[in-house]
């Protein structure tokens, strides 16, 4: 899968990239079919806190939709796992509806074949 990591008003540790990349490699296990993805990573701005949680931002092209997540954590690591978790049921969910989809226009196809050759016979009489 091609994937896009953006790290948003900061430089990420080259390490960083690579666990993210690694961790979305596992979602084609689900669905072969991703096109490609992006990670936007970012600092929490708020104030209140001393220690900056950490947001991930995925975004994942699949044929005709777009699965988002956005998750926070203590860590970059911490909350791309949280991201990951949630990402696998958008994408079982997605592979589903869409095999749902092919399915009905098969049976559609299978239907109107099934019509023409009810008329055929009817015509040979």
């Amino acid at each position: 899968m091609k994937l896009q990591i953006h790290a948003i008003h900061f430089d990420a540790d080259p390490k960083l990239p690579e666990f993210i990349q690694k961790k979305l490699e596992k979602l084609e296990t689900f669905y072969d079919g991703i096109i490609n993805g992006e990670v936007f990573l970012r600092l929490d701005k708020s104030e209140s806190s001393k220690i900056k949680d950490k947001i991930v931002e995925i975004k994942i092209h699949v044929p005709y939709a777009e699965l988002f997540v956005k998750e926070r954590g203590k860590s970059f690591e911490e909350a791309t796992d949280i991201a990951l978790e949630a990402l696998k049921i958008q994408v079982k969910k997605y592979k589903s509806k869409r095999q749902g989809v092919q399915n009905k226009a098969i049976r559609n196809v299978q239907n109107a074949v099934d019509v023409e050759e009810e008329v055929e016979v009817d015509e040979s009489l």
